[in-house]
């Protein structure tokens, strides 16, 4: 079964799923060669161990509190925070309560 992501000049709601989120599932929403954008599903106490990503990104809380670690600093994202990181930088995360967040993710140019 193939993934259906979202077309050019597709609305695409990211708004907070509420109550019902934890039925909820992480999706790619659109991904192109130059930029990816996908929605996780944080249930309370998920865990991302540390990683890194190929190239820059952004995180955005759409809803709940996450912790976001990055370079040994904590921080707590909630509804209408945004994180940038550079490529490669390492981070984990860590959901406090049911969330989710929107990962914005520029992909390295392919030679």
């Amino acid at each position: 079964m193939a993934i259906t992501h979202a077309s050019p000049g597709d609305l695409i709601d990211v708004r907070p799923w509420g109550a019902d989120g934890i039925d909820h599932k992480t999706s790619t929403l659109f991904k192109s060669e130059q930029l990816e954008v996908l929605r996780l599903a944080m249930p309370a106490g998920k865990v991302i161990a540390e990683h890194q990503a190929p190239g820059e990104i952004t995180v955005q809380c759409l809803e709940g509190r996450i912790a976001f670690i990055v370079a040994g600093k904590r921080q707590e994202l909630v509804a209408g925070d945004l994180l940038y990181l550079t490529a490669g930088q390492p981070h984990a995360l860590e959901s406090l309560e049911d969330g989710s967040i929107l990962v914005t993710l520029a992909l390295p140019s392919k030679v």
